[in-house]
């Protein structure tokens, strides 16, 4: 094989014949830019653009470390994360700062770019909305699966018409807390109150309004999951929390825990767990660390040892 044939590479293009002679054996040359028949020689197509990499890589590793992506789109960005961002940096390609005349031009660039990126009131509504959810995630330390869903069910709101007329803040905080409980995740209406800058009162005003707007079901509250919230908080062991949970799931399997609050009866089974294990722990402790009063504590911890017939 010489050098032309090895500097050619060929591919099937089953979807392209040949007009000349029908035949779909085509190989195309990115050194001429051209597709070419192999049977009849008929040149199909000129100016063909590689769209490969111009750099080559030999191994899996050298094509890891050579190949080069952006960030990948974020729901929680207001523009998705596509947009470019110019710096102040004030310094070029090789550490050195800029004379005084370039710094006034790259910001009046800046100030055109940031007007340009936000030019509308809905691109306005979302990056206020984006910038609440990104400080109330770091507050409450919400992982970011749940941050993406809160900005799925916000623009969903803002799409609707929602937000019109109402606080951002509130129906971004609602927006999070829906993502809380749609997927799960162990954060109360309280805590994430006590982040924002929104009354409660307000919040779940805005929370009954997504989920009668929007239509959304959220799924039944499982206090097998506040276990290990409640029980990091006062500091159990992993054998306490594996005890509480097997407590619940035999309360669950007799029906006895349907209609009541989630995170009281979590406390309740974790002050039985720490009972039955020897741990010195109180109501008082375990109902603040559930955000729930020590009568809520005592009535599910009743609850419990009748149903279970404990003898604690």
């Amino acid at each position: 094989m010489n050098a032309a044939t090895k500097s050619v590479r060929r591919s099937i293009l089953s979807t392209t014949r040949c007009p000349e002679c029908g035949s779909q054996n085509l190989i195309e040359d990115y050194d001429m830019g051209e597709v070419v028949c192999r049977e009849c020689g008929l040149v199909i197509r000129e100016n063909v653009m590689d769209e490969g990499p111009e750099w080559r890589a030999f191994t899996r590793e050298e094509k890891d470390e050579r190949s080069r992506v952006g960030t990948p789109t974020s729901l929680s960005v207001h523009d998705k994360g596509l947009s470019t961002v110019i710096d102040r940096v004030n310094r070029d390609a090789f550490g050195r700062s800029l004379p005084a005349a370039t710094r006034l031009q790259m910001l009046r660039l800046r100030k055109w770019h940031i007007r340009a990126r936000v030019h509308s009131s809905v691109d306005r509504n979302l990056a206020q909305a984006m910038a609440e959810l990104d400080r109330l995630t770091d507050k409450v330390r919400i992982p970011l699966s749940v941050k993406e869903q809160a900005a799925l069910i916000y623009r969903k709101a803002l799409d609707k018409g929602l937000v019109r007329g109402r606080s951002i803040l509130a129906i971004a905080a609602a927006a999070l807390y829906a993502a809380c409980r749609f997927t799960q995740t162990p954060r109360t209406l309280k805590e994430v109150a006590e982040a924002s800058l929104v009354k409660k009162k307000d919040i779940a005003r805005c929370y009954r309004l997504l989920l009668r707007e929007l239509d959304i079901r959220m799924p039944m509250a499982d206090p097998i999951r506040c276990i290990p919230k409640i029980g990091s908080k006062i500091g159990v062991d992993e054998k306490t929390q594996q005890t509480a949970i097997e407590l619940l799931h035999r309360a669950e399997e007799k029906k006895v825990i349907a209609g009541k609050d989630p995170t009281g009866l979590a406390a309740a089974a974790i002050y039985i767990a720490c009972v039955i294990n020897g741990e010195r722990k109180t109501q008082k402790d375990i109902a603040e660390a559930a955000g729930v009063t020590e009568v809520t504590v005592r009535n599910r911890y009743k609850g419990l040892r009748n149903t279970l017939k404990l003898d604690v």
